[in-house]
């Protein structure tokens, strides 16, 4: 008999989301646990084995499950480690699909949180049907999913596609990225970049501003979609200037993989058409004649709260 089920784990640095997936793409029920209160890596898959379980039984039993797909930091798909994540608990290499398949008694597949985003876009969203797309995940850092081909692109070693991290702003000036990097276009297009900026435009400019009534260290990108909504030109500003450097990222992206089209996915999304529309315009003033107008940039169809889950239960669907 065919199993209906699959499991899909969204291994966040502060919650672990479990879902059961049907073949549908539908999430039937769903279960987490808190990350970081598991300082050993089997104490966290003994909880999440014990918190699966009380979803799992009433939909029949784990006989009826195919498989694990896992979305998680540093989760390489070729190995099943997870490797290096700096934002978990667990330091160095961890053999996280070896553990969950000895736990769970099912096969279990990993790789990072983008590429399991551009999974679920491909098999249940905005992407289903298409073969060559890129996916980018706006939250608190950009990350990437590229797909050619219908396959998502690993390179030799699993790790390819981390489009975050390439240099957006070249200058002595240039922010510093999380990894350390300087200039990255993490620190300048992901929500918390957008706050950088709101930070700086407030500090260094006597400009009028609604935003000059909240606390400014901790300005949200949220609240400058709420000023911009109301009118505000500083907030207009912020979107302009983060869409811009994101824009003009994309087309050097559009050079490597000739993409359909473009999917964001993520918090700085729900900004709509405020960071939509200069990044679209930069995009094409930025590509060769051939892309110009030619790539679409979408947001993701997935429902939020059941994105990250689906995506990861799509490569347990592959097993």
């Amino acid at each position: 008999m065919e199993k209906p089920y699959v499991l899909g784990l969204d291994m966040g640095g502060t919650n672990s989301v479990l879902g059961i997936v049907d073949a549908r793409g539908h999430v039937i029920a769903r279960t987490s646990i808190k990350t970081q209160e598991y300082k050993e890596i089997q104490q966290y898959v003994d909880a999440l084995y014990n918190a699966a379980i009380q979803i799992i039984e009433p939909v029949g039993g784990i006989e009826l499950f195919r498989g694990i797909g896992a979305g998680a930091p540093n989760g390489n798909f070729y190995t099943g480690n997870i490797e290096h994540a700096p934002n978990l608990p667990w330091k160095g290499i961890v053999p996280f699909s070896k553990l969950m398949t000895e736990k769970f008694g099912l096969p279990c597949s990993i790789t990072n949180d983008a590429n399991a985003a551009a999974m679920g876009e491909m098999t249940y969203g905005a992407a289903k049907g298409m073969k060559n797309f890129i996916m980018i995940t706006l939250g608190t850092g950009v990350g990437s999913g590229i797909v050619v081909d219908g396959k998502v692109v690993y390179g030799h070693d699993g790790f390819a596609g981390e489009l975050g991290h390439t240099v957006a702003v070249r200058s002595e000036t240039a922010r510093i990225c999380g990894c350390g990097g300087k200039g990255h276009l993490e620190a300048y297009a992901s929500a918390t970049g957008v706050a950088r900026t709101a930070k700086e435009i407030l500090q260094t400019t006597k400009k009028k501003s609604l935003l000059r009534d909240l606390d400014i260290d901790h300005i949200t990108s949220k609240d400058v979609y709420d000023a911009a909504e109301q009118g505000d030109e500083v907030a207009k500003e912020i979107f302009d200037f983060t869409g811009t450097i994101l824009g003009q990222k994309l087309a050097d992206f559009i050079a490597f993989s000739a993409p359909e089209a473009i999917i964001m996915f993520g918090g700085l999304t729900k900004s709509g058409h405020w960071i939509l529309d200069p990044v679209v315009k930069a995009m094409n003033d930025n590509v060769m004649a051939i892309w110009k107008d030619k790539v679409k940039v979408m947001f993701s169809d997935l429902k939020e709260a059941d994105a990250a889950v689906l995506g990861a239960s799509a490569l347990a669907w592959e097993e």
